[in-house]
């Protein structure tokens, strides 16, 4: 069965998947995790290989009938470590925070110490929130960003590395705007006898891209996702040095998941093909200069950022100065069709569900083709959501004028 006879074997669910098709046609997506796959990606995630079951690694299956499935998973193992210049990748993580818990399983034993970036000045439910499973099974400490400069304070994290002597420190973040200092990590860590764990689930493809520092030959492990800035299908990669690649292949199969999604797979093949051309590099760097860019415009209009700017595809407004909560602006802006995820500001008086931020992201409008002329555009639709945030009819006006300027750049298909 093609794609296009889903309306006549189940029309409900075509009615619905056409709504959201129109949906994302007609609205600008500014969540920073979020992008537009490739109609090569979606061909590969629709493709006969769902249909396979592939327990194992390519030439060491449970199953039969998997010489081909070994082919494409080879094929992305190859692409990846191309891409980033790994030494050995692990491509069967089903998402982001599943490919943590490998890495974890790989390195620690439970009660373990890990050093992580707090949630609320930038970090991931992953690195060591009491909630997440990261929290409750290991012993996190945490570091945060300095309240002068939104920024990570590497003298600060040093203190804190050599007084709490944690077996691990991660470097990532879900709402960091500036560069890390991957080596900076890794001398720390050298200093107290500590693995380095990169999370680069948000920054993969602006390094993919040659934009942004590679951690992955600096660090013992990393892992991140294959969406986001790589513009691959929903899934993640875990790249470490040689030697550890046999424990942190055991801690991916057999011992946090079964068989890998084998059309995932072909799918991520796809993507880091995609992300092997010059055009991509080209992508990336436009992605950083439309963050730069909206990020500038809203401060002109006095809003504050977090760190003052963005090195990278993402930035936090601190909506506190505006007399708003990020839940309010996500609400009016997505009434008018624009799309972005409330965020946490460092040391945040309000609850995350409620906290005091926005986050705003540049991959998915620049895989559309938006430029940093049109971010001075976007700027002012925002500026004028939130300034008019009770008043309807002005909502709708704008909701008018967030469809018409989506259609000048229509998403690539």
């Amino acid at each position: 069965m093609k794609i296009q006879e889903l309306s006549t074997f189940d029309p409900v669910v075509d009615e619905i998947i056409e709504r959201e098709e129109t949906r994302q046609d007609n609205e600008l997506e500014l969540i920073a995790s979020e992008n537009y796959a490739s109609p090569a990606v979606r061909a590969a995630l629709s493709s006969v290989l769902t249909n396979k079951y592939s327990e194992g690694y390519p030439g060491k299956r449970y199953y039969g009938g998997n010489s081909i499935i070994d082919e494409i998973e080879t094929l992305a193992i190859n692409r990846v470590k191309e891409l980033f210049s790994a030494e050995h990748a692990n491509v069967q993580p089903l998402s982001g925070s599943p490919a943590n818990a490998a890495v974890y399983m790989a390195f620690l034993e439970p009660g373990d110490k890990v050093l992580g970036l707090r949630l609320d000045h930038g970090g991931h439910l992953s690195h060591g929130h009491s909630v997440n499973f990261s929290g409750r099974l290991y012993n996190f400490v945490q570091y945060g960003l300095d309240p002068k400069t939104g920024r990570i304070d590497m003298d600060e994290l040093r203190k804190v590395a050599l007084a709490e002597r944690p077996k691990m420190i991660v470097a990532g973040f879900s709402a960091y705007s500036r560069e890390i200092d991957w080596a900076g990590f890794k001398a720390i860590a050298d200093e107290i006898g500590a693995y380095t764990f990169a999370d680069i689930a948000h920054i993969a493809g602006l390094i993919a891209g040659k934009q942004l520092t590679n951690p992955v030959p600096i660090f013992d492990v990393v892992a991140t996702t294959t969406h986001k800035t790589l513009r691959g299908p929903r899934g993640a990669v875990i790249m470490c040095k040689e030697q550890f690649a046999k424990q942190v292949d055991r801690a991916v199969f057999p011992g946090m998941q079964g068989g890998p999604h084998d059309n995932v797979t072909a799918a991520k093949a796809v993507a880091f093909g995609e992300a092997l051309k010059p055009e991509f590099a080209e992508y990336s760097h436009q992605t950083i200069l439309n963050a730069q860019a909206l990020s500038d415009a809203l401060i002109a209009k006095g809003y504050s950022i977090v760190s003052g700017g963005t090195d990278n595809h993402l930035f936090v407004v601190d909506l506190s100065t505006k007399g708003l909560v990020g839940k309010e602006a996500e609400k009016a802006l997505e009434a008018l069709g624009i799309s972005v995820s409330r965020s946490t500001i460092p040391d945040d008086p309000n609850p995350p569900m409620n906290p005091s931020g926005i986050r705003i992201g540049t991959p998915a409008v620049t895989t559309r083709g938006l430029k940093e002329a049109d971010m001075k555009v976007v700027a002012d639709i925002i500026d004028d959501a939130i300034i008019n945030r009770e008043d309807e009819v002005k909502l709708l006006e704008l909701k008018g004028k967030t469809a018409e300027f989506c259609k000048r750049y229509p998403i690539p298909a």
